[in-house]
């Protein structure tokens, strides 16, 4: 597994929206200025979480971003296969799966791939934004 700077980006710029959770509404400026963003870059990356469905946006001059949901059901692995993609270091678990089941010399080190994929997954599918603020 490989996190992109976008994931990076998309996991600061979500910390910022989950410590002003659930009452202010974050303009992307602040979050820039906060993190140390690229401010367009944060706007694309904004706007795919919003598709998403991880946050909302806000029109107007009082407006911004906030997260759809509380810090606490919003999880790390999300996140990055939302961004990034899969967790597998090689495909993904499913197509891992299916290479150790009929791939009988590398059987053992597509097993291995799945374990590193599977305690990837244990880990982040169960570290939230709340816990990244704590």
């Amino acid at each position: 597994m490989r996190i992109s700077q976008k994931g990076l980006y998309a996991l600061q710029a979500l910390t910022v929206l989950a410590r002003h959770y659930p009452d202010d509404v974050v303009k992307i400026r602040d979050i820039a200025q906060e993190e140390q963003l690229p401010e367009k870059f944060l706007e694309a990356i904004l706007r795919d979480l919003k598709r998403a469905r991880i946050v909302n946006s806000v029109r107007g001059a009082a407006g911004g971003y906030q997260l759809k949901r509380p810090p606490e059901q919003i999880f790390l692995g999300e996140v990055i296969r939302r961004i990034d993609g899969p967790l597998a270091p090689f495909e993904d678990a499913e197509s891992l799966r299916d290479r150790v089941k009929t791939h009988d010399k590398q059987r053992a080190l597509f097993q291995i791939l799945l374990e590193v994929r599977d305690a990837t997954a244990r880990i982040l599918d169960h570290r939230s934004l709340a816990d990244l603020c704590r």
